[in-house]
């Protein structure tokens, strides 16, 4: 076990956190943690900011060098006195200094992303591998290589040689400015990394939860750790049915089981995986953290949530912030948020959006009026029309979305040019299909689906908007909700009653001033929820709508956590009620209940860790703990490692030819002949493992620039194997390097005449690179013969 560089990074890591502290104190002056959980976060983000454009030069130590200096000079300015600044003179600011996050909140956050990063180490230690079965660490860690090995941005596609990555590379780029800083070798930086990342997630949370409750009078340690326990180690409700089905007697068993949608004689039959939780949807994937991080890809889906939540506490800054500083409010909504969300693009376009629905979610349901932050011009004829007198109260109120969208729209315009370098390649460069489709009425989730996945979340926000809305008139709301889920039921759309319920009881109660912020955050998710329920991104990348819900749970989870974190801190707390009603029984009985309800949902939640963290852990591999993402190489393929490493050890990213993974699955037959899935060790190792780009990868490539670009280099790629004159020609066209023939080579082309590389002029075998399963050509380009000649003997 690496333990050195374990010590290493959380030191280090600790250390920009302790940088970025002065800036968030900047952000998030009413805070009651002053922003302590966002500080790695902010630095982070300005280290990859910075490195994104300074990157477009210069990439590597030179733009993590410019990002060090930039975060450092920030940090400093930040603790300056402005007054003396403008007299042109340097002070520290006493006020600015004593604004700065308490001691024991900095020492009990740090302690939280320390638990939270040993946690994930723990976990990556006996189970390190970067082996593409179950998951796509082909693609994370190849990226992370390719930008490793790239002198400037953007990277070069390890599956498409000579043209850029498309895929939404933020966080790879970010765990290559960490694994440079911290000095270490990119197979070992790639699971620390993603400990760096999950603490970040927890810590954010924790604070998140924390300042909200804190806002709302609630305890703020309870809801943080509330909250922290939500995202880092609940998981949904599947491992708790499991349990509870198999304890039950067979006849009972089946027709609980058909309640919920299980299949009895499955669970029975089946051993606990920790697969299974995340596909209790057909068709797709319903993510949340511990699942995702127990699997253990370097996804963008994962690395985006700390500044999804950086957003989201934004967006509390916003809907703090009172109408009288409406300077401060536009320089957040204009300033801060367009650097998140920019950079939101460019590490998981999919929750773009949703940095900016949370802010405009914000600012509607704000104290403040929306249009206080429009210029006066502008603002003056709205006031005159939008006023809050009692006759202008409805206009207003209708007016307030309207307002906020066109702010917020200018905001998100800012955050586009932000990440225009990254939008020119992956989105203007065409050649990808997609396309917005309405969700046909078979593919919607049922409700016992959506009860599983979502349960524990729905049971808190729907208890805790009870308490908000229905206090003077529980039963009507009470049945108006029931009434909404059963028409949901009935027009095929069981997720209209479920989450349109948060929707409209959120909004009242955020607007009637019954919730805070947390509602904001329910709100959010529930929209999320549901928008994924009627339509879908058509597209390569995935069948139907996996990626949509996919991508889309991954924001929702992190959100409703730090929410259900503020909702079960205001349960533990004794709030009279308005009245004496059999639903709001006596203060004891209430604690009693609120009390059982807290234990009960932490329970549920919990099962999937307490199965699931131990199985992980005693899988056999490997024999003794370590973080060396390829070690399995030698432990599994010892053939191929000594070539691996020889082809690693070469400077640059040049080019190499190797056989394209074209069948999606694991021995799938392509019409481009046997080929092995991509999710398998023969799909591409040689490209993925190091970083040097082959001429076709990953059938992946197809969601990135269509099937035609793909399969016309798929061909090329067939042809320079079964041609010495295609071959000759491929050389030249992608600048081709060196050779790869391994098992992946042989069953694709011995049956279609595999050429002998040697017998080529210009090209020789790598004896010392070369085993008994691999062989490695060295491409001399400029002793290649003419592709005409060969031609002409071939024919």
């Amino acid at each position: 076990m690496e333990y050195g560089l374990v010590v290493r990074w959380l030191v280090v890591l600790l250390a920009l956190g302790a940088v970025g502290l002065p800036l968030v104190a900047r952000l998030f002056p009413r805070s009651a943690t002053r922003g302590a959980g966002f500080a790695l976060p902010v630095s982070a983000l300005t280290l990859g900011l910075v490195a994104f454009w300074v990157g477009r030069v210069a990439f590597g130590p030179i733009a993590l060098g410019v990002g060090l200096v930039v975060l450092l000079a920030l940090a400093g300015v930040s603790l300056l006195d402005r007054g003396a600044l403008r007299e042109g003179s340097v002070a520290f600011d006493d006020d600015a200094v004593d604004r700065l996050p308490d001691r024991t909140v900095v020492a009990e956050t740090a302690a939280v992303f320390a638990v939270a990063f040993l946690f994930v180490v723990l976990i990556r230690a006996f189970d390190p591998a970067v082996d593409p079965i179950a998951g796509e660490k082909f693609l994370d860690y190849g990226i992370l290589k390719s930008l490793l090995r790239a002198g400037a941005l953007p990277p070069e596609d390890m599956w498409f040689a000579g043209e850029p990555v498309r895929y939404y590379y933020g966080g790879h780029l970010l765990a290559a400015l960490f694994t440079t800083l911290m000095a270490t070798p990119a197979r070992f930086g790639y699971n620390l990394a993603l400990a760096g990342f999950f603490g970040m997630l927890v810590a954010a949370v924790y604070d998140l939860a924390g300042s909200v409750a804190a806002s709302r009078g609630r305890s703020r340690r309870t809801a943080g750790l509330l909250g922290a326990f939500l995202v880092g180690v609940a998981g949904n409700l599947h491992t708790a049915g499991w349990v509870a089905l198999r304890a039950l007697p067979p006849g009972l068993r089946e027709s609980v089981a058909g309640l919920v949608g299980f299949d009895a004689g499955e669970v029975i039959a089946r051993d606990f995986s920790y697969w299974t939780a995340s596909r209790v949807i057909p068709g797709t994937i319903n993510e949340f953290p511990l699942f995702a991080w127990l699997n253990g890809d370097l996804h963008a889906h994962m690395t985006m949530t700390p500044f999804l939540l950086l957003g989201a506490a934004l967006a509390f800054a916003l809907y703090r912030t009172p109408e009288s500083e409406a300077r401060r409010r536009r320089l957040l909504l204009f300033g801060a948020v367009p650097l998140v969300g920019g950079f939101q693009v460019v590490l998981d376009t999919w929750s773009f959006p949703s940095v900016f629905g949370l802010a405009w979610l914000a600012v509607a349901t704000a104290p403040a009026a929306p249009r206080t932050l429009l210029p006066a011009s502008l603002r003056r004829p709205l006031d005159a029309r939008l006023g809050e007198d009692a006759g202008a109260r409805l206009p207003a109120e209708l007016g307030r979305p309207v307002v906020a969208a066109a702010v917020v729209a200018a905001a998100g315009a800012l955050a586009v040019a932000v990440a225009a370098p990254f939008l020119l390649v992956a989105v203007a460069g065409g050649g990808s299909e997609r396309e917005l489709a309405v969700l046909p009425v078979e593919m919607r989730s049922s409700l016992g689906e959506l009860l599983v996945v979502h349960g524990a979340f729905l049971a808190t926000f729907l208890a805790g908007l009870l308490g908000a809305v229905g206090r003077e008139r529980p039963l009507t709301v009470i049945a108006g909700g029931v009434a909404l889920a059963l028409a949901g039921v009935a027009v095929g759309l069981p997720a209209l009653g479920l989450f349109g319920v948060l929707l409209i009881a959120g909004w009242v109660a955020l607007r009637t001033d019954r919730a805070g912020f947390e509602t904001v955050l329910i709100v959010g998710g529930a929209g999320l929820a549901l928008i994924v329920e009627l339509v879908f991104l058509k597209e390569q990348a995935g069948p139907g709508r996996m990626n949509t819900v996919f991508k889309t749970y991954a924001q929702v989870w992190p959100l409703w956590a730090a929410a259900a974190g503020v909702v079960l801190a205001g349960f533990l707390k004794a709030v009279p009620r308005p009245d004496a009603s059999a639903l709001w029984p006596s203060s004891g009985t209430r604690d009693v209940a609120a009390a059982v309800f807290v234990a009960a949902l932490l329970v549920s939640t919990g099962m999937y860790a307490a199965f699931a963290v131990p199985a992980h852990v005693n899988e056999g591999y490997p024999d003794e703990p370590t973080l060396d993402g390829t070690h399995f190489v030698g432990a599994f393929h010892p053939s191929e490692e000594r070539p691996v490493d020889w082809l690693d050890a070469r400077e640059g990213q040049p080019a190499i030819l190797s056989a394209p993974a074209t069948g999606v699955y694991p021995g799938a037959n392509s019409r481009y002949g046997h080929s092995p899935g991509m999710y398998t060790w023969n799909a591409n190792p040689a490209a993925s493992l190091t970083g040097l780009p082959t001429v076709a990868g990953w059938h992946h490539e197809v969601g990135y620039r269509g099937p035609e670009a793909y399969f016309s280099r798929v061909r090329q790629v067939d042809d320079a194997y079964t041609s010495r004159a295609a071959a000759v020609e491929a050389f030249r066209e992608y600048d081709v390097r060196y050779v790869w023939v391994g098992p992946a080579e042989r069953e694709r082309y011995d049956g279609r005449g595999m050429i002998d590389f040697a017998s080529i002029d210009g090209v020789e075998t790598v004896e010392e690179a070369s085993t008994g399963s691999v062989m490695v050509f060295r491409v001399t380009e400029s002793e290649l013969p003419p592709a005409s000649s060969l031609r002409d003997e071939e024919n």
